[in-house]
């Protein structure tokens, strides 16, 4: 196959396998397992519909061209957005940059809330452990794991593939569950963020809730 059809094929994302959701997944607030899978679907759908109509104007797919950390924070916020469709029981936190991003309907006025301990935060990554957040917090947190390309791919030679999720999982995870990563000199401009531990981790895969085959 050449590159072109190879790029053409890429923009159609890979479907979700059906069964690999896990039914004995404990999620809260009332959110289930077919909420989530019509997120990811309605994500999947998106972003085919938005490369293909890139491709026809010969530019590159969203996550040739984003910066990773732009096109995976998307890929949470859309997520966000978009489980409140299919579960009534939740709302996305109006709150700019408000924490958690899923909150209980009706639980805060206004269901905003800068601060909250109960809801759902929601990140997207292509890692597959160590998700890093800004505060070491007690929190319900739940990753949807994807892999596709980036926008360092071509300098690498890495051919175009399809966007694909890997797995989600979730759960309530403590301040101990948390590290801390400073700046690796005085100079540096990294910000510093806290990730998610090994204890922190087992407690999510423990709890996974889709798994691909």
């Amino acid at each position: 196959m050449s590159l072109a059809d190879l790029e053409i094929a890429a923009c159609t994302p890979e479907p979700l396998n059906l069964n690999g959701f896990n039914p004995n997944a404990i999620i809260p607030h009332g959110l289930t397992i077919e909420h989530i899978k019509a997120a990811m679907r309605d994500f999947l759908d998106f972003l085919s519909f938005i490369n293909v109509q890139l491709c026809t104007k010969n530019i590159p797919r969203l996550e040739s061209f984003l910066m990773p950390a732009n096109f995976s924070s998307m890929v949470g916020e859309f997520i966000v957005a978009s489980i409140p469709k299919y579960c009534p029981t939740v709302v996305k936190n109006t709150y700019h940059n408000g924490h958690p991003d899923i909150l209980p309907k009706g639980m805060y006025q206004g269901d905003s809330a800068l601060h909250a301990p109960e809801g759902i935060e929601v990140k997207g990554s292509r890692h597959d452990r160590g998700w890093q957040g800004h505060n070491a917090e007690d929190v319900w947190l739940m990753v949807f794991v994807f892999e596709s390309n980036t926008a360092r791919d071509v300098g690498l030679g890495i051919s175009p593939r399809p966007f694909k999720f890997r797995k989600v999982v979730g759960a309530k995870i403590d301040k101990s569950d948390w590290q801390f990563s400073g700046r690796s000199a005085a100079t540096s401009r990294r910000t510093i963020t806290a990730s998610v531990t090994t204890s922190g981790y087992n407690k999510m895969e423990a709890n996974w809730i889709y798994h691909r085959s």
